[in-house]
């Protein structure tokens, strides 16, 4: 189980927009994800269209009248997918519990009593450095802070990090920082120029997922739905699942962060002209021998010595991320034998993290969200 806070004290930068559909794609990917609405604006709330009657006000404030257990106020939104409630209430409690002794771990004793329900706890803060996000950040394993292409955002990062440095020192409770590109409108030169600056200010901490600036984004929240339920093919759905599948990926086998959009490294002793997309004599006479061992299964190879970790996803398994896709390393050549019944079937490579499609396969055709897939024909 994980908890993780989206949190930037900068309003406006794709933060509840980050909350929703993140939660949303983490529960189609089978996880019991609950969000928690810790904005007294109640955004995560009404742009999922729930009653905001009761909230964590209920929980934790002493002097409500009507006071309530979490389990009481958790609302389903869809098969694997729940959220706590927000309303204007939240709010007050900073003032209410002002001179409370353990007032940053208010929200961590009201999270125990159901944390071993779920895989993944999504807290979506407020824009503030306050009591709820310091409790939110206390209560967390990991931070993600969205970042839109500006300045202001980048500030809000650092002043989210100090915040995160305090809490680690004086609480003595570590949390896991990392950044996450949003709103990237990829028309415009200056995204360019930001992107650029926002790499190398903040190397390491860096999602390999940009989430591009997609009006159907917003045209969910206003029918009151997660991306992924408004329009599954569209530019925002394919960005949050791609965000969701890495936090997946790293959290089943985790690894040294990858820069973003850094070219893979090739050793020093393989020539040149070996890097390209024909597949070499090794990797075909592998290909035949792998598809004649096991008869009715398709092979799928890719060679990929540096990678640590590779999947093969598609639609002969509708674009799901688990073990069962999951591919064997065998001297830096990734194997995987799939059963297929005859037809024609796309798929991609995740490697380490990485979406890419097959370098050793000509036959290919763009999708509706810009980038390739393979395509491979199973004959009966």
């Amino acid at each position: 189980m994980k908890i993780i806070s989206i949190a930037n004290q900068k309003g406006g930068c794709g933060k509840t927009t980050t909350a929703i559909n993140l939660a949303s794609t983490l529960a189609v990917n089978a996880q019991k994800t609950l969000l928690i609405d810790l904005d007294p604006q109640a955004h995560a709330t009404l742009g999922l269209n729930v009653d905001d009657q009761n909230s964590l006000y209920n929980c934790i404030s002493k002097l409500t009248p009507h006071k309530l257990k979490i389990k009481g106020i958790i609302k389903k939104v869809t098969d694997h997918f729940d959220i706590v409630p927000s309303n204007v209430l939240v709010g007050t409690l900073e003032q209410e519990l002002a001179d409370e002794i353990g007032r940053e771990l208010k929200l961590v004793e009201v999270i125990n009593e159901i944390k071993d329900n779920y895989d993944y706890i999504l807290i979506d803060c407020p824009p503030s450095l306050g009591f709820l996000t310091v409790n939110a950040i206390r209560a967390s394993d990991e931070l993600i802070i969205p970042v839109e292409t500006s300045r202001f955002s980048m500030q809000g990062v650092d002043h989210l990090m100090d915040i995160a440095n305090l809490i680690r020192e004086r609480l003595n409770h570590p949390v896991k920082a990392k950044v996450l590109i949003t709103m990237f409108d990829s028309r415009l030169r200056h995204s360019f120029t930001m992107l650029g600056k926002i790499k190398e200010k903040f190397t390491g901490m860096l999602f390999d997922t940009i989430v591009h600036t997609n009006v159907k984004l917003k045209e969910a929240a206003v029918m009151g739905e997660a991306v992924i339920k408004y329009d599954k093919y569209c530019r925002g759905s394919k960005d949050y699942m791609g965000l969701a599948r890495e936090i997946l990926t790293a959290d089943r086998h985790p690894a040294a962060p990858v820069p973003l959009q850094a070219p893979a490294e090739i050793p020093a002793e393989v020539p040149a002209e070996k890097q390209s997309y024909e597949p070499s004599e090794r990797m075909q006479e592998l290909i035949q021998s792998e598809t004649k061992e096991f008869l009715g299964s398709t092979a799928f190879v890719l060679k990929a010595p540096q990678a640590k970790s590779v999947y093969v996803t598609g639609s002969f398994n509708d674009w799901s991320l688990d073990e069962n896709c999951r591919m064997s390393n065998n001297e830096g050549v990734w194997i995987l034998k799939v059963d297929l019944k005859p037809g024609i079937y796309k798929y991609q490579f995740i490697v380490d993290g990485r979406w890419q499609e097959d370098p050793a396969n000509t036959n290919t055709e763009r999708n509706s969200f810009g980038d390739i897939n393979s395509l491979i024909e199973v004959k009966g």
